[in-house]
């Protein structure tokens, strides 16, 4: 089997726990989806994403039937799972947490902020979906909280953002910016001013961070990785979309207690 290419953090270099930020490298996937397309609700065809998961999942030292990805919906909902489900039964959320050795967890990603997360005392690890709706409602802190229920304590907590979008790609327009202000006042500086009238750019790297830091997590690293400008690594909606493409591939994001 061919290797999938990843990344990975230095704060989740922990003895026990397997990580990996997947970059678009590696798979079998053709066209828009080329290659480690990971996404089950993209166009791709079928066997290709079974074939690439099935790569990541070695990649993390679980079995392709144990790499438990949720089906995402930009929400601040965390579950906690002892065993991996069926792809048709994938419970709708944005993050997952376990104690369950052997049971990988992943989300996906295409801009969004992917965010895995491990107490090594506890031994609780989770992954999570930051978009900026899921961000700004609490996923984080959804998260973080779902791991204190398995025994995690935040300032033990290690976690890590992935590749996503960067603030000098990300062009956002003043509903967005509404939106911010009536859920999270504080946001304002996490705006700056874009070259067109009435829009702004994002720095949802550095919100993210701040989100994480609310939490109470301490020990947190942030690859610092765009994807938009980055074709040849990572797959973008944004730059999918601006190109007028029918589809877009999906990056992965996975960890597991060994």
């Amino acid at each position: 089997m061919s290797a999938a290419e990843r990344l990975s953090a230095a704060t989740l270099g922990l003895p026990g726990v397997a990580h990996a930020f997947f970059t678009r490298r590696g798979g079998v996937s053709q066209g828009v989806y080329a290659s480690l397309n990971g996404g089950v609700g993209s166009r791709d065809e079928a066997q290709a994403v079974n074939v690439n998961r099935a790569r990541m999942a070695a990649a993390i030292g679980v079995g392709p039937e144990r790499l438990a990805i949720p089906y995402q919906v930009h929400s601040s909902d965390a579950l906690a799972i002892d065993a991996p489900f069926a792809r048709q039964a994938r419970p709708r959320c944005d993050a997952l947490v376990t104690t369950t050795p052997g049971l990988g967890l992943g989300v996906t990603g295409a801009d969004c902020g992917m965010i895995l997360f491990a107490d090594p005392e506890a031994r609780v690890i989770g992954a999570a979906h930051a978009g900026w709706k899921g961000a700004l409602n609490g996923i984080i802190e959804a998260t973080v909280a779902a791991m204190a229920e398995l025994g995690a304590q935040a300032k033990r907590i290690h976690a890590a953002l992935g590749p996503c979008i960067a603030q000098p790609s990300y062009e956002v327009g003043p509903e967005f910016i509404a939106a911010f202000a009536v859920v999270d006042g504080s946001s304002r500086g996490f705006f700056t001013q874009s070259v067109n009238p009435g829009r702004a750019m994002f720095d949802l790297h550095g919100y993210i961070a701040e989100r994480i830091a609310r939490a109470g997590v301490d020990r947190f690293e942030d690859l610092g990785l765009d994807t938009y400008p980055d074709e040849t690594r990572f797959f973008s909606y944004r730059r999918a979309t601006h190109r007028s493409e029918l589809d877009y591939g999906r990056l992965v994001a996975a960890i597991a207690l060994a």
